[in-house]
C-alpha cells in the first residue's frame, strides 16, 4: 500500500468506529480493502530485529518472494522488533539497520502493523511509538494496543508485556521502560475492559487477536499463565477466531476444532532453541523449532494460514471455515 493510501485509511478511522459502534478507548484504524472479492493476504513475522544476522536477511528475502506471489495487503509484526534492548531513541540507527535496510523487497513495501515485545520494553518504548520513525520509513506503525479494521476482519493488537509478573518482581530480570504503564493494575484493567467492549461491539466476520506472548505454546518460554488467567476468558467469551503471537522463536499451531486457534510466528531471526514442552499431540498441529514466517489468507468464508521455513518451503497449512 502506498503512503497516500495509508493516510487516506487513517482518515477513515472514524467511519470504522461508526460502522462497528464501539465505544472502546482503543485507537482504531481502517486499512482499505483493495481486492474485488474483499479478501486479505497478510504476512506475519516476529522476533526479528538483529540487523540482518541470524538469518534475518534470509527470512526477509523469502518473505518478499511469498509476498509477491500472494500480493499481500500488509505485514503484521508480533513484537521483539529490535534486539537485544529495543531502541535507545527515535534516532537509533538500529531502526534502519534492522528494518528499513532488511525488508527491501518491493512486495514488502506495504504497511507494517506492530506490537511491542519484552525486548522492546528494555529500551525506549516511546521511540518505537514515535512519528519520527514513520517519517523515516512510512511503513512503520507501532502502538501498545489498537484495533485495525479491514473489511470483514478486525485485528485487536494487545500489549501483553505488563501482564507478565516476573518483569516486575524478578530482581535478576532486565530493566523495563514502564512509562505510561504504571500503575500496572489500572493499565491492565483498562486494557481488558476496552478489549472486552471492543469485541462485544464488533460486527466483524473474523475477530483476531495479536499479541507478543503465548497463551498456548509448547515453546521454550512456555505458557504465559497471566494471560491464561486474565486474557483468555475474554477471548473465549467473545468467540475470537485466532490468537497470533511471537516470543517463542519457533513456528507452531495449537488448536482443536471449534475453538480458538493459537498461532506462533516467532521465527524472524534467531531460533533453534532445541527443546519442546510436552503438549497434547491432538492439539499440536505444528511445532517447528526454526526460522520462518506465516501467511494469512482471509475471505468471507475461510481463514487459511500457511507456515514457511527459512528456505520458503511450506511446513504446514490449515484453515477455518464459516457459513
Amino acid at each position: 500500500m502506498k503512503k497516500g493510501v495509508f493516510m487516506f485509511s487513517v482518515r477513515l478511522m472514524f467511519l470504522c468506529i461508526f460502522i462497528n459502534g464501539s465505544l472502546s478507548k482503543l485507537e482504531r484504524l481502517e486499512h482499505p480493502v483493495t481486492k474485488p472479492d474483499g479478501s486479505l493476504n497478510i504476512l506475519v513475522v516476529g522476533d526479528w530485529g538483529r540487523e540482518g544476522e541470524f538469518n534475518q536477511s534470509v527470512v526477509a528475502h523469502q518473505m518478499g518472494m511469498v509476498g509477491e506471489q500472494l500480493d499481500i495487503d500488509f505485514v503484521i509484526s508480533v513484537g521483539d522488533n529490535f534486539y537485544d534492548d529495543g531502541l535507545k531513541g527515535d534516532n537509533d540507527p538500529s531502526f534502519e539497520a534492522s528494518f528499513s535496510h532488511i525488508y527491501t523487497h518491493p512486495s514488502l513495501k506495504k504497511q507494517w502493523y506492530s506490537v511491542l515485545g519484552n525486548h522492546d520494553y528494555r529500551g525506549n518504548v516511546s521511540a518505537q511509538l514515535s512519528k519520527v520513525l514513520t517519517q523515516k520509513d512510512w511503513r512503520w506503525f507501532c502502538r501498545r494496543s489498537f484495533v485495525l479494521c479491514s473489511g470483514m476482519v478486525e485485528f485487536f493488537f494487545v500489549d501483553t508485556n505488563p501482564f507478565v509478573d516476573k518483569y516486575f518482581t524478578d530482581p535478576k530480570d532486565h530493566t523495563y521502560d514502564w512509562s505510561d504503564v504504571l500503575p500496572r493494575n489500572n493499565y491492565i484493567s483498562n486494557l481488558l475492559d476496552d478489549l472486552d467492549l471492543g469485541l462485544k461491539r464488533s460486527r466483524a466476520t473474523w475477530k483476531i487477536i495479536v499479541g507478543h506472548h503465548g497463551i498456548k505454546t509448547a515453546g521454550d518460554h512456555g505458557v504465559t499463565q497471566e494471560l491464561v488467567d486474565q486474557l483468555l476468558p475474554i477471548l473465549e467469551e467473545n468467540k475470537v477466531d485466532l490468537y497470533i503471537n511471537g516470543h517463542d522463536h519457533c513456528l507452531q499451531h495449537i488448536g482443536s476444532d471449534g475453538e480458538i486457534q493459537f498461532l506462533t510466528s516467532g521465527g524472524g531471526s534467531k531460533a533453534w532453541r532445541g527443546n519442546i514442552q510436552p503438549w497434547d499431540p491432538k492439539e499440536l498441529k505444528l511445532y517447528y523449532d526454526g526460522q520462518g514466517f506465516m501467511s494469512l489468507h482471509i475471505s468471507h468464508s475461510q481463514a487459511k494460514f500457511i507456515y514457511y521455513d527459512v528456505s520458503g518451503n511450506v511446513l504446514h497449512q490449515s484453515s477455518l471455515s464459516k457459513n
